[in-house]
């Protein structure tokens, strides 16, 4: 089982960066896919961006494509998502996934482990 916590949450104004870190529990990190996704009021969790149990693949979003970037540091249990280019339709509760299966795609329903979410706003 492994716990996740994000940070790094706030508010941004649109243009602006801000780096999402989410902190795993447990000594076999390295065997879990990972995900971030978003949920904005009203609205369904949708699939920002994924990482591969090594980091050697990456997976996004065609919406946060070219301004997200996803990365992992197996040694320090820790997934990042950088955000440049904020958008105000960035704004949402971000989640943190991990995926027992080493699933690194966008289906939510294949990851069993959550963290709490940080919010993040970004103002126009």
């Amino acid at each position: 089982q492994v716990q996740l916590v994000e940070s790094g949450g706030g508010l941004v104004q649109a243009g602006g960066s801000l780096r999402l870190s989410c902190a795993a529990s447990g000594r076999t990190f390295s065997s879990y896919g990972m995900g971030w996704f978003r949920q904005a009021p009203g609205k369904e969790r949708e699939f920002v961006a994924a990482i591969s149990r090594r980091g050697g693949v990456t997976y996004y979003a065609d919406s946060v494509k070219g301004r997200f970037t996803i990365s992992r540091d197996n040694a320090k249990n820790t997934v990042t998502l950088q955000m440049n280019s904020l958008k105000p339709e960035d704004t949402a509760v971000y989640y943190c996934a991990a995926s027992g299966g080493g699933y690194s795609g966008g289906a939510y329903t294949y990851y069993d482990y959550w963290g709490q979410g940080t919010q993040v706003t970004v103002s126009s």
